[in-house]
């Protein structure tokens, strides 16, 4: 079988050792004689996979004493609406970052559910190139909590280093560079993650909160919605996606032994390096619009200098085994998307490709 060079922005490429476990214990798990897709959500063949993958989240992530570690339906996007919901009382607002669709779209939501403020943007005619400096967020002290986008996967942006939000909650939408490479935890109040890029398939949320902020959040909501229901039931209020937890189960059992998430890091840098490299080399047919301190790990974004050239290239990438290289459909051009799974030496052919591009 011939893998592929899958640079999709998400669903994005998984580990293939994940891939290949869950082909070996597909149809038996553990000599169930069941599917895991099969189990009941209540028993224990299913209930130690789900014990071991939130166990295997608090231990690459060094998640700290205090916090709750959530396996929830529904992706970031429901994570838009619920953080809100939760979080943000009648007669208190929010503030939000805004550096792309995705902060836009978090935003829309709380401004639904009660009142928010734009603490920053850098839209800057909807290019959104930079990640605001410290310097320029306007916070208000009294916020109920700051949320940021961590990674912007259709402008290719990424903070290198969090905002100090002092006194007030920061909350976190990191699905596009979660596990990328270590974070302090106990910076954030609050982190959501859609597990489709660096976690396993789509369908999937991890939300990692202070107990301190589920035992504030508000009761006046549907059950369901509360983060302390499922907190106090260990993620199993509900049928939760029994598959996807697994497949999480299995990508987090490959970081750990990848060497874990410092090992993960050096590996995404280097891969970013080769291809941020040819572009810089390259600079008269390859453009990059971000700015540099402010270019994204995860999602290399770029231009040739006119449509019909990326149209070519996107044509040539596809006969060399490369998938996914077409840019959002909001902003064009081309982006690469270097998750945790994508292979070092998929990036090696694609540095190679751009270096001989046209030929």
């Amino acid at each position: 079988m011939t893998r592929a060079k899958n640079f999709n922005a998400g669903p994005a490429a998984l580990p293939f050792a994940a891939l290949e476990r869950a082909q070996q214990e597909l149809l038996d798990l553990g000599g169930t004689g069941m599917s895991v897709m099969e189990h009941s959500h209540r028993g224990k063949a299913y209930e130690a996979i789900h014990d071991e993958a939130i166990a295997l989240v608090r231990e690459l992530l060094s998640v700290p004493e205090g916090y709750e570690v959530l396996l929830l339906q529904g992706g970031a996007s429901q994570q838009f609406a619920l953080v809100p919901m939760n979080l943000l009382p009648p007669g208190k607002s929010a503030d939000y970052v805004l550096t792309g669709a995705w902060s836009q779209k978090a935003y829309k939501e709380a401004k639904v559910l009660g009142t928010a403020r734009v603490a920053a943007t850098t839209e800057q005619d909807k290019k959104f190139q930079r990640i605001p400096s410290q310097a320029e967020l306007q916070l208000d002290p009294s916020a109920a909590y700051v949320h940021i986008t961590s990674n912007n996967t259709i402008f290719g942006t990424q903070y290198s280093s969090f905002p100090d939000t002092g006194a007030v909650p920061l909350v976190a939408d990191m699905s596009s560079d979660i596990m990328w490479r270590p974070i302090d935890v106990s910076k954030f109040a609050l982190i959501y993650a859609g597990a489709q890029k660096n976690l396993g398939p789509s369908g999937l949320a991890v939300v990692i909160v202070s107990q301190q902020l589920v035992e504030q959040g508000r009761s006046d909501i549907p059950a369901i919605f509360q983060y302390r229901t499922h907190a106090a039931n260990k993620s199993l209020y509900n049928t939760p996606p029994t598959f996807g937890i697994y497949m999480l189960r299995n990508v987090l059992a490959c970081y750990k032994e990848m060497g874990g998430l410092a090992a993960i890091e050096q590996r995404n840098r280097a891969k970013a390096k080769l291809v941020y490299d040819v572009i810089d080399a390259r600079a008269e047919l390859y453009r990059c619009p971000v700015e540099p301190e402010s270019r994204s790990l995860m999602n290399v974004v770029f231009n040739l200098p006119t449509p019909e050239l990326e149209a070519a290239f996107l044509a040539a990438a596809k006969k060399e085994g490369m998938e996914g290289l077409k840019g959002h459909r909001s902003v064009g051009g081309i982006r690469a998307s270097l998750y945790n799974a994508c292979e070092p030496a998929w990036c090696q052919a694609l540095a190679e490709f751009m270096r001989a591009f046209p030929g």
